[in-house]
Formats: structure tokens, C-alpha cells, sequence
């Protein structure tokens, strides 16, 4: 019997998107431009939250946008009646944006003079959490009607997150969702990660969020 290699490819694949992604970072800090990797299952209101974000921080800020999507430029048009820049970036059929990927996309802004770059990334709460972007922090959005058991159903996406934005509290009495229960087990597998509940829709909590990216940007870009 001849002998045999065996190749683990999945591991493989990680290992060198670590690589490109951290190379990414290094050269982000060096252009002093902040870029933020945005996750969340479709119809969580990343593009709402998105979009205040940009009306809230564009006077102080020159920002940038990537939208990712399997094929679509929906969330694209609607950040383009923005100051914002922005791109949208067709995955392919991919349900996931990597280190080479958000390089393309960077490349195709143009980001040079840009201090604050998002990147929303494909919704869903598996694949883009196995990959990283290169990005400065990451952040995830879990909106009150998708319920509170989340943290227990993903816990790797969970545990790469920089920032929880707990979206449309405003519907808080509408759904059993267990606040306290979330941050429990969010705390539990993740005791870093900052949780911020908020309302997109109304505002509700929205200033500590844009507080919190201003201290972000302002800190990354001082070398």
C-alpha cells in the first residue's frame, strides 16, 4: 500500500487568512484608518445602525463603507444618499468576508484619507465569525426578536466580539426576551466583551455607541 499525505485544508485556510489579516492590521494602523468588521443574522438592523452611525459621526469623521452580500447592492444604495463612501462587495455565493476579501474591498474604496472604515459583513452568525478581516474591532448585533438563547446557539461568534449592540429594545415588551439572561451568557463566554443595549429605530442608547466608536478611532489613531 502506498503511502499517503493527508492535508488539512480547513486549518490550512485559517492559518493563512490569520496571516494576511494581521498583515492587513499592521498596515490599517500605519494608515490611521479604523476599520470595524459588522456581524449579525439578516434582519438584526445593521444597515439602520449603520446609517445612524454615519449621520452621527460624519461631521467629525470622513467615513467609509464596504457592503457585503452574496448578491445584492440594496444596503449599498442606501449608504450611497450618505456623505459616506462606499462599495458593495459581491461574495459569490460565500456567506463569509476574509482578510483577502476586505483587502479587495479596501483597495476599491480607496481609503486614503478615510479615518473610519465599516464593514458590513454577510449576515450570519457562523461563517463570518470563523474569519478574520483584519479588522481593528469587531462588533455583533443581536436584535430582541431573535431571542434571548443566541449566546448558547453561537458561541464562537460570541467570543470573537469586541462590542454586543443588543438591537430594538424598543420591542423589549413585545417578545420574551431576557436581557440580563443574554448578558449572563454573553459575560460567561466572553467576560470582555461590552454590551451595549440600544434602539437603531428610536435612539435609545445609540450615544453611548457613538461614544464608544469615537474613543476607538481617536485611540487607533494615535501611533
Amino acid at each position: 500500500m502506498n503511502e499517503f499525505k493527508v492535508l488539512e485544508i480547513k486549518q490550512s485556510v485559517f492559518e493563512d487568512n490569520d496571516k494576511q489579516a494581521n498583515l492587513l492590521r499592521e498596515e490599517l494602523k500605519k494608515d490611521k484608518t479604523f476599520l470595524l468588521n459588522l456581524m449579525s443574522s439578516p434582519g438584526s438592523g445593521k444597515t439602520t445602525t449603520v446609517l445612524k452611525t454615519i449621520k452621527a459621526l460624519e461631521n467629525e469623521m470622513k467615513i467609509g463603507v464596504l457592503e457585503a452580500d452574496i448578491d445584492s447592492d440594496v444596503d449599498a444604495r442606501a449608504v450611497a444618499k450618505t456623505n459616506a463612501k462606499v462599495i458593495q462587495l459581491h461574495t459569490g455565493g460565500m456567506c463569509h468576508l476574509d482578510a483577502d476579501m476586505t483587502r479587495q474591498g479596501l483597495e476599491g474604496l480607496k481609503i486614503d484619507g478615510i479615518d473610519f472604515v465599516i464593514l458590513e459583513n454577510v449576515g450570519n452568525l457562523v461563517c463570518p465569525a470563523e474569519f478574520d478581516t483584519g479588522a481593528s474591532k469587531n462588533i455583533m448585533i443581536l436584535s430582541v426578536p431573535e431571542g434571548d438563547d443566541k449566546p448558547l446557539k453561537y458561541p464562537l461568534m460570541f467570543s470573537i466580539v469586541d462590542v454586543l449592540l443588543i438591537n430594538k429594545i424598543d420591542a423589549m415588551e413585545y417578545f420574551d426576551f431576557d436581557l440580563k439572561a443574554v448578558e449572563e451568557r454573553a459575560k460567561k463566554i466572553n467576560p470582555n466583551i461590552k454590551i451595549i443595549p440600544i434602539s437603531a429605530k428610536t435612539g435609545e442608547g445609540m450615544d453611548k455607541w457613538f461614544e464608544w466608536v469615537r474613543n476607538e478611532v481617536k485611540n487607533w489613531n494615535q501611533i
